[in-house]
């Protein structure tokens, strides 16, 4: 068996520390959303906290890991009695893998057996594994909405519901929720980041120091897994320990009425949608007062708690990135403490994360450090959970220059050319113009039927939508369409020899539905950056066009691709992805100048799409060409155009004022596309041409 690198050898990441332990603790405070870049030790982390957790007495035998003392009765293994034989079990570790289907993730029905045998067959999936365990999901960012939904609808409700006709199963599935991302490769909805009790952004340290000792225990523990967790074992058991007591003081632990009023206070401070934010945060103080081993909880529980489960639900747009102020976050603690309490702790105070399970400094030879377990210091006096100093994100050299300002409006910055080395420094007469708010635009969509993933935008085959058709099946029946079931075996009655009420079916008179509903496509964005663009301030409203166009793409679950041309030649700026807000970014720091390369702008958008097609040939893609038609440098545009034919296509004409050469609407016809006038793009538009 592989040995699990210790929890308490994990050098920092004091936030997710405490983050996973509190879900630990209390189960109620409702997952952890883990955001962060690659190699940050997150799936590392969640494997070693698995570890730590008690083992659970589960009835013998049953697939579904019901407990003995209180046996789920709807459980598809039952009835079971109560007080019946019981086996131990270690907490279960379940991984979903982004491409798994719905059938995976929930389980399956046999609706042949179902209908023609009368025979329920179901055959759990990883929801029933992870029941009284941990489910983890890498790059939960990159499952489909739908599977998304299910997930989170069981982790709310606490039992699975599979359902395929009139055939239908549940069973209970309560688990610990670790979900991680990459928000390079795209966000997730509001609606589902809101679904995440807490959420942790979490980076590499830029401490050599620390990143030193990262490695040292890395190389340590491959070189000797058992050696190495042996010198932990004792911390890990003081962290076992420490959980189990707190899971245990969970129940006894009180939240006084002006603690819970604070909470409410902090939550409508920080505008946040609903009220589920102040249940995760009640719940989260709860375990956090547990953890520290307090009866009652304080002002320090509800701000530990409030600084991880409030960042990702004040996201007012799309492209905002999730954050906290932490100043207003203690200046509504304040305002809101009774006379009587210690002033609410400021800045970086504690975050408790486990005591001796910290391993936060740099001990040679990934040695555990000699810590009060109930302060969690190490032998040093730190506070080896505590968050000091953090730099506001636009001021973090880590964010790179399209980082979000505290300053920022709506929308994720000013969207100027304030920002970016794009606009200072540049290539002489360039500009960066200013990119207004978004406005909604027309529905653009590729023609025919697709096979692609489940969207927003263009009509598929796919496995929901609405019902066109029934056919044969290729394999077996996930979803059967009854009515022509029934009429496939109607003619056979007599001959098969029924006698009373109901059919006689065969498997040969199964049928499955055809369904027709929307798919997200590849949006590839073709944008003219050249001089003629900066005209009259043009720039202002195209920007603020595709912004728009970009919007409508998230929202239709669409992966985007940004190339720019100018000068003479063409530039890849955003290499086809499902993150939007990085299109976003790219967009608002793009300047303007130089010359026209068209041709150079064609040319590139079909070597894009040509290697798309290879490495993801159901997405359809569908070109947007904004542009006024000039070209002043470089190439053939006619001769560019033919290397496009047979991709939908879009050109918005951007051409303004008295004199129109037209030139757009030439383009358009060169390459089959729709050509759509800017101001067409939304009734706003005027109005920001008027601003501008």
């Amino acid at each position: 068996m592989n040995a699990t690198y210790p929890f308490s050898a994990v050098v920092g990441l004091d936030d997710l520390k405490l983050a996973l332990l509190l879900n630990a603790v209390s189960p109620r405070v409702g997952g952890v959303l883990v955001r962060g870049e690659k190699g940050t030790a997150k799936s590392t982390i969640v494997r070693a906290l698995a570890a730590q957790l008690p083992a659970v007495d589960t009835v013998a035998g049953c697939r579904f890991a019901c407990d003995p003392a209180a046996p789920d009765p709807d459980c598809p293994d039952g009835p079971h009695e109560a007080g019946g034989p019981a086996e131990r079990r270690p907490s279960a570790l379940v991984e979903l893998p982004v491409g798994a289907s719905e059938d995976r993730l929930a389980g399956s029905l046999d609706v042949e057996r179902a209908l023609t045998e009368g025979v329920k067959a179901f055959e759990p999936g990883l929801l029933a594994a992870a029941h009284r365990g941990v489910l983890y999901v890498d790059e939960v960012n990159l499952l489909h909405d739908h599977l998304v939904d299910l997930l989170l609808d069981a982790a709310a409700l606490g039992t699975c519901y599979v359902e395929r006709e009139s055939v239908s199963v549940r069973h209970a599935a309560r688990f610990l929720l670790v979900g991680t991302m990459n928000p390079e490769e795209g966000e997730l909805r509001p609606q589902l980041l809101d679904r995440f009790g807490l959420t942790v952004e979490v980076r590499a340290s830029r401490d050599p120091k620390e990143r030193a000792e990262v490695v040292r225990r890395r190389l340590a523990f491959e070189a000797d897994p058992a050696a190495f967790a042996a010198r932990w074992a004792d911390a890990e058991a003081t962290l076992a320990g420490r959980i189990g007591a707190a899971r245990e003081r969970l129940d006894g632990v009180r939240l006084p009425d002006r603690r819970l009023e604070q909470i409410a206070a902090v939550c409508a401070g920080f505008e946040v949608d609903g009220l589920r934010a102040d249940l995760v945060t009640a719940n989260a103080a709860l375990a956090h007062a547990a953890w520290l081993g307090r009866d009652v909880v304080t002002a320090e529980d509800v701000r530990a708690a409030a600084r991880l489960s409030l960042p990702h639900r004040r996201r007012r747009d799309p492209f905002d990135a999730p954050g906290l102020d932490e100043s207003l976050l203690d200046e509504l603690l304040s305002s809101t403490s009774p006379d009587d309490d210690d002033p609410p702790p400021g800045g970086g105070t504690t975050q408790e994360t486990g005591g001796a399970q910290e391993g936060g400094g740099a001990q040679e030879g990934g040695t555990p450090p000699e810590e009060d377990p109930a302060r969690g210091e190490d032998s040093a006096g730190r506070e080896s959970g505590a968050v000091r100093d953090r730099p506001p994100r636009g001021d973090d050299p880590a964010w790179g220059d399209n980082a979000p300002r505290q300053n920022d409006p709506p929308g994720g910055g000013d969207g100027v050319g304030s920002g970016g080395d794009h606009a200072a420094g540049g290539v002489p007469g360039e500009r960066v113009a200013v990119a207004l708010a978004p406005y909604a635009v027309p529905m653009l969509e590729v023609p025919g039927v697709g096979d692609g993933v489940a969207g927003r935008r263009s009509r598929a085959r796919t496995p929901r939508g609405r019902v066109t058709g029934a056919r044969r099946p290729d394999a077996r029946v996930r979803d059967p369409h009854v009515v022509a079931t029934l009429l496939a075996a109607a003619p056979h009655q007599r001959a098969r020899g029924r006698d009373g009420a109901g059919l006689v079916l065969r498997p040969d008179d199964l049928r499955e539905a055809v369904r027709e509903g929307r798919e997200g496509n590849l949006v590839l964005f073709v944008v003219d950056a050249s001089g003629s663009m900066a005209a009259r301030r043009r720039m202002t409203t195209v920007k603020t066009a595709v912004l728009s166009l970009l919007l409508d793409a998230y929202q239709r679950r669409d992966k985007v691709g940004l190339v720019t041309f100018r000068g003479r030649a063409a530039e890849l700026v955003l290499p086809p992805t499902s993150s939007v807000e990085a299109g976003a970014a790219r967009l608002r720091a793009l300047p303007t100048g130089g010359r026209t390369p068209l041709a150079a702008g064609l040319v590139r958008a079909a070597e894009v799409l040509r290697a798309e097609r290879l490495r993801d040939p159901a997405r359809r893609p569908l070109l947007v060409v904004v542009t006024d038609g000039r070209a002043t440098a470089g190439g053939d545009v006619e001769r560019a155009a033919g290397l496009l034919a047979g991709t939908a296509a879009i050109v918005v004409d951007c051409e303004s004022g008295p004199v129109r050469l037209g030139l757009a609407g030439r383009l358009a016809v060169r390459l089959g596309a729709r050509l759509v006038p800017l101001d067409d793009l939304g009734g706003a538009v005027r109005d920001h041409r008027k601003a501008a």
